[in-house]
Protein backbone atom coordinates (compact mmCIF):
# COMPACT_ATOMS: atom_id res chain seq x y z
CA UNK A 1 0.00 0.00 0.00
CA UNK A 2 1.28 3.46 -0.59
CA UNK A 3 1.15 6.43 1.69
CA UNK A 4 -2.44 7.80 -0.50
CA UNK A 5 -4.36 4.85 0.33
CA UNK A 6 -3.07 4.69 3.84
CA UNK A 7 -3.81 8.35 4.87
CA UNK A 8 -7.25 8.06 2.74
CA UNK A 9 -8.49 4.76 1.83
CA UNK A 10 -12.30 5.37 0.65
CA UNK A 11 -10.83 7.97 -1.66
CA UNK A 12 -8.23 5.65 -3.24
CA UNK A 13 -10.63 2.72 -3.57
CA UNK A 14 -13.31 4.46 -5.49
CA UNK A 15 -10.06 5.78 -7.53
CA UNK A 16 -8.81 2.15 -8.26
CA UNK A 17 -13.01 1.25 -9.51
CA UNK A 18 -12.94 4.18 -11.73
CA UNK A 19 -9.58 3.28 -13.10
CA UNK A 20 -10.67 -0.34 -13.41
CA UNK A 21 -13.96 1.33 -15.67
CA UNK A 22 -11.51 3.44 -17.85
CA UNK A 23 -9.10 0.30 -18.28
CA UNK A 24 -12.11 -1.79 -19.66
CA UNK A 25 -13.90 0.83 -21.83
CA UNK A 26 -11.72 3.83 -22.53
CA UNK A 27 -12.69 6.98 -23.53
CA UNK A 28 -15.65 8.11 -25.73
CA UNK A 29 -18.90 6.97 -24.13
CA UNK A 30 -21.88 9.68 -22.67
CA UNK A 31 -21.20 10.07 -18.92
CA UNK A 32 -24.33 8.14 -18.44
CA UNK A 33 -22.42 5.06 -19.57
CA UNK A 34 -19.57 5.68 -17.39
CA UNK A 35 -21.95 5.98 -14.44
CA UNK A 36 -23.60 2.46 -15.14
CA UNK A 37 -20.46 0.68 -15.13
CA UNK A 38 -18.72 2.33 -12.21
CA UNK A 39 -21.84 1.51 -10.22
CA UNK A 40 -21.25 -2.20 -11.12
CA UNK A 41 -17.80 -1.47 -10.12
CA UNK A 42 -18.17 -0.17 -6.68
CA UNK A 43 -20.77 -3.05 -6.39
CA UNK A 44 -18.18 -5.36 -7.25
CA UNK A 45 -16.12 -3.73 -4.52
CA UNK A 46 -17.87 -3.59 -2.13
CA UNK A 47 -18.01 0.57 -2.17
CA UNK A 48 -20.92 1.66 -0.20
CA UNK A 49 -22.83 3.93 -3.04
CA UNK A 50 -26.01 6.20 -2.97
CA UNK A 51 -26.46 6.85 -7.14
CA UNK A 52 -28.31 10.55 -7.84
CA UNK A 53 -28.14 11.42 -3.98
CA UNK A 54 -30.24 14.14 -3.69
CA UNK A 55 -28.41 16.57 -1.04
CA UNK A 56 -30.50 19.90 0.45
CA UNK A 57 -28.65 23.12 0.01
CA UNK A 58 -29.03 25.65 2.41
CA UNK A 59 -29.14 29.69 2.30
CA UNK A 60 -29.68 31.81 5.24
CA UNK A 61 -30.87 28.87 7.26
CA UNK A 62 -33.36 28.43 4.54
CA UNK A 63 -33.27 24.74 2.81
CA UNK A 64 -33.71 25.42 -0.93
CA UNK A 65 -36.24 23.87 -2.90
CA UNK A 66 -33.73 22.73 -5.66
CA UNK A 67 -31.30 20.03 -3.58
CA UNK A 68 -27.75 19.44 -5.19
CA UNK A 69 -28.46 16.13 -7.23
CA UNK A 70 -24.58 14.19 -6.66
CA UNK A 71 -23.54 11.32 -9.27
CA UNK A 72 -22.64 9.10 -6.58
CA UNK A 73 -21.80 9.89 -2.64
CA UNK A 74 -19.93 7.04 -1.46
CA UNK A 75 -19.23 6.20 2.11
CA UNK A 76 -22.20 8.27 2.49
CA UNK A 77 -19.26 11.38 2.69
CA UNK A 78 -17.53 11.55 0.17
CA UNK A 79 -18.96 13.45 -2.98
CA UNK A 80 -18.06 11.41 -6.59
CA UNK A 81 -18.89 14.05 -9.56
CA UNK A 82 -18.04 12.03 -13.19
CA UNK A 83 -17.40 13.72 -16.30
CA UNK A 84 -16.92 12.70 -19.80
CA UNK A 85 -15.14 15.47 -21.46
CA UNK A 86 -12.15 16.06 -23.22
CA UNK A 87 -10.36 17.51 -20.22
CA UNK A 88 -11.00 18.57 -17.04
CA UNK A 89 -10.60 22.54 -16.34
CA UNK A 90 -10.74 24.62 -13.53
CA UNK A 91 -14.44 25.28 -13.89
CA UNK A 92 -15.47 21.72 -12.95
CA UNK A 93 -12.92 21.77 -10.28
CA UNK A 94 -14.59 25.44 -8.76
CA UNK A 95 -18.45 23.50 -9.28
CA UNK A 96 -17.04 20.52 -7.07
CA UNK A 97 -15.33 22.67 -4.36
CA UNK A 98 -19.13 24.68 -4.65
CA UNK A 99 -20.50 21.43 -3.70
CA UNK A 100 -18.34 20.45 -0.85
CA UNK A 101 -19.15 23.78 0.74
CA UNK A 102 -22.83 24.05 -0.34
CA UNK A 103 -23.59 20.63 1.56
CA UNK A 104 -21.23 20.35 4.20
CA UNK A 105 -19.34 17.46 2.94
CA UNK A 106 -15.57 17.33 3.84
CA UNK A 107 -14.06 15.47 1.01
CA UNK A 108 -15.00 14.91 -2.84
CA UNK A 109 -13.52 12.66 -6.35
CA UNK A 110 -13.77 14.48 -9.59
CA UNK A 111 -13.28 11.76 -12.22
CA UNK A 112 -12.51 12.62 -15.71
CA UNK A 113 -13.41 9.21 -17.98
CA UNK A 114 -13.24 11.19 -21.68
CA UNK A 115 -10.03 11.77 -22.16
CA UNK A 116 -7.26 8.99 -22.86
CA UNK A 117 -6.08 8.83 -19.76
CA UNK A 118 -8.27 8.68 -16.98
CA UNK A 119 -8.14 12.15 -15.32
CA UNK A 120 -9.14 13.00 -11.41
CA UNK A 121 -8.79 15.24 -8.58
CA UNK A 122 -9.02 15.22 -4.71
CA UNK A 123 -10.77 17.21 -2.93
CA UNK A 124 -10.81 18.27 0.69
CA UNK A 125 -12.62 20.73 2.80
CA UNK A 126 -10.66 21.24 6.18
CA UNK A 127 -13.14 23.94 7.36
CA UNK A 128 -10.18 26.27 7.49
CA UNK A 129 -9.78 26.39 3.44
CA UNK A 130 -10.93 24.21 0.24
CA UNK A 131 -8.27 22.56 -1.01
CA UNK A 132 -7.45 20.41 -4.07
CA UNK A 133 -4.96 17.87 -4.79
CA UNK A 134 -4.35 19.42 -8.40
CA UNK A 135 -2.13 22.50 -8.56
CA UNK A 136 -5.16 23.82 -11.42
CA UNK A 137 -8.04 24.02 -8.83
CA UNK A 138 -9.43 27.11 -7.92
CA UNK A 139 -9.83 28.20 -4.65
CA UNK A 140 -12.58 29.49 -2.49
CA UNK A 141 -11.18 30.33 0.85
CA UNK A 142 -7.54 31.74 1.61
CA UNK A 143 -5.65 29.24 3.11
CA UNK A 144 -4.78 29.96 6.67
CA UNK A 145 -1.15 30.87 7.33
CA UNK A 146 0.71 28.04 9.14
Amino acid sequence: MNADSQRDPETYAIIGAAMEVHRVLGSGFLEAVYQDAIELEFQARGIPNSREHLIPISYKAHTLATPYRADFVCHSSIIVELKAIKALTDIESAQVLHYLKATGLQRALLINFGAPKLEYKRFIDSKSHLRSSAPSAVNLQAPDKE
